[in-house]
């Protein structure tokens, strides 16, 4: 895809292009960023961008995204692939966030957002399980409501860079006598809750990046709640499109194809 720019989109493409090349940390271009890269270089261009107020690209104005057309979003995404930048971490920014600021109440906007935005909370995925395989539905992560609490018991696998979190979103099991998609809820639950275990997964190159994620009674305000009770495969399934539309690496594709017609 090639754009007919306006003045304006050609001088904000120039200008994203000179702050990439002139604030882009030569220290994350590593061979395998997942593991190569400390917790605290992954997030170095995270909080560049955050103070530029690029960070969310195709946020709200009103939540903190700068609030670009369609048009400055592929332009940002078309020169972030162009210079090879480490995207940032997805799981806040494009998983977690949309969903708690078009399902979440007030209280959680304003407790959660900033944060995701700063950088200043890491969250990691809570869905797989083991023996569920890509059966979601499958899961046996339950809570139960203890009056303000959820008492949640269960098991996460594959976890990434849960080792480095400080919230994670679970997709739980709240009504087990439901259809399997109409009884599962959206919680989210701190890492340093009483009950919380990361056991490192050490994959057959020898690297952790993956993790099991235990939780053993472990109490969850209710406020943490996302949207309504068992409805959570509806946010689910809103925040699995963000995630595959992130990864599908459209623009990135189109820049290297672009790269190989010109060798030609």
């Amino acid at each position: 895809m090639e754009l007919n720019l306006s003045k304006e989109d050609a001088t904000f493409r120039d200008e994203a292009r000179g702050f990439i090349a002139e604030n882009y940390p030569a220290e994350m271009r590593v061979p395998n960023p997942e593991t190569d890269l400390t917790k605290e270089q992954s997030l170095l261009w995270h909080r560049i961008l955050y103070k530029k107020g690029w960070i969310a690209p195709s946020w709200p104005k009103e939540y903190g995204g700068p609030g670009w057309t369609i048009a400055r979003r592929y332009i940002f995404g078309q020169e972030t692939s162009r210079a090879g930048t480490l995207p940032p971490l997805p799981f806040g920014v494009t998983m977690v966030g949309p969903v708690i600021y078009t399902f979440g109440n007030d209280a959680q906007k304003k407790k959660f957002l900033p944060r995701i935005l700063s950088g200043d909370d890491w969250w990691c995925q809570g869905y797989s399980e083991p023996g569920a395989g890509s059966d979601l539905a499958s899961l046996r992560t339950k809570a139960v409501c203890d009056g303000d609490h959820y008492i949640v018991n269960g098991h996460k696998t594959w976890t990434t860079l849960a080792q480095h979190a400080d919230w994670i979103f679970c997709l739980v099991r709240t009504d087990p006598q439901a259809k399997a998609q109409l009884g599962i809820s959206f919680l989210l639950i701190d890492m340093r809750t009483p009950g919380v275990t990361v056991r490192p997964i050490i994959t057959i190159d020898g690297s952790h990046e993956v993790n099991d994620f235990f939780l053993e009674d472990v109490r969850v305000p209710v406020d943490n709640l996302i949207g309504e009770e068992n409805k959570g495969w509806t946010y689910a399934k809103f925040l699995l499109g963000n995630e595959r539309t992130s990864m599908a690496g459209n623009i990135l594709f189109a820049v290297n194809l672009n790269r190989r017609k010109a060798r030609r």
